[in-house]
């Protein structure tokens, strides 16, 4: 279950997205499958080549990614590897989300 999401942020991932960047939006999530996160960043592109060429930087896998027939397919980070993950994109916004 996601919350904590704002219109804004939503449009904004969406509208980057539009434009072949690579786009992050995290925000609070909740899932029994993992019951240690409370958090999900989506990373997501229109561009797929740029989208996978991206993750595997990361060691994320093509089969990761959440193919979504709108065009805002994404991989979703969870974890330590979020953690790293956003450090690494140096994305103090997105991280001050996990405390």
């Amino acid at each position: 279950m996601a919350f904590g999401l704002r219109r804004k942020d939503l449009q904004e991932w969406k509208r980057k997205i539009d434009r072949g960047e690579i786009a992050f939006l995290t925000h609070y999530w909740l899932d029994d499958r993992f019951p240690d996160c409370k958090t999900v960043t989506k990373v997501g592109c229109s561009d797929l080549k740029k989208l996978i060429s991206w993750g595997e930087t990361y060691g994320l896998k093509p089969e990761w990614i959440d193919y979504r027939k709108d065009g805002y397919s994404h991989f979703d980070l969870i974890g330590t590897r979020q953690k790293e993950i956003l450090e690494k994109e140096k994305l103090r916004k997105h991280l001050e989300r996990l405390i």
